[in-house]
């Protein structure tokens, strides 16, 4: 693991078959994995309230610390993917028992067909315009 110390890349987001292919699915999959990687290279406290001491010695052994609040508080603290199903198997076929790859597929589509890009400033449209002509001209385009 020492070889991975200090990476801070990842490449090929939403690339299948050794880069041949995008996949806008895989690129939400990928998306999500990068974002609970970035969660866990931020680090995480290790501290007296982090670690619950004094509910732990409250609670005691097989106690309840489900119920807890600093229990709740810590776990939203926990990373929280949006595709990643972690329901037990009952809810998961439930409430339909998509796989992960149809959940990013229908969140991928979704954001393709609800996207509304902010306009091209003109003169940065001008801007373009000139370079791709004095382009064409100097290959003879057009």
């Amino acid at each position: 693991m020492a070889a991975l110390a200090g990476a801070n890349q990842i490449y090929g987001a939403g690339m299948i078959e050794s880069g041949v292919t995008f996949d806008c699915a895989q690129l939400v999959v990928d998306d999500e994995i990068a974002a609970m990687i970035k969660h866990t290279v931020m680090g995480m406290p290790v501290d007296d309230e982090q670690m619950a001491v004094e509910d732990i010695a409250a609670v005691g052994p097989f106690g309840d610390f489900l119920s807890l609040e600093a229990t709740l508080r810590h776990m939203r603290a926990l990373s929280q993917p949006r595709y990643l199903d972690r329901r037990v198997r009952e809810d998961w076929k439930e409430r339909g028992g998509s796989d992960l790859y149809e959940r990013a597929r229908a969140a991928a589509l979704e954001m393709i067909e609800s996207h509304a890009p902010e306009p091209l400033d003109p003169d940065a449209a001008r801007q373009i315009r000139a370079i791709v002509e004095s382009a064409d001209r100097e290959r003879g385009v057009g």
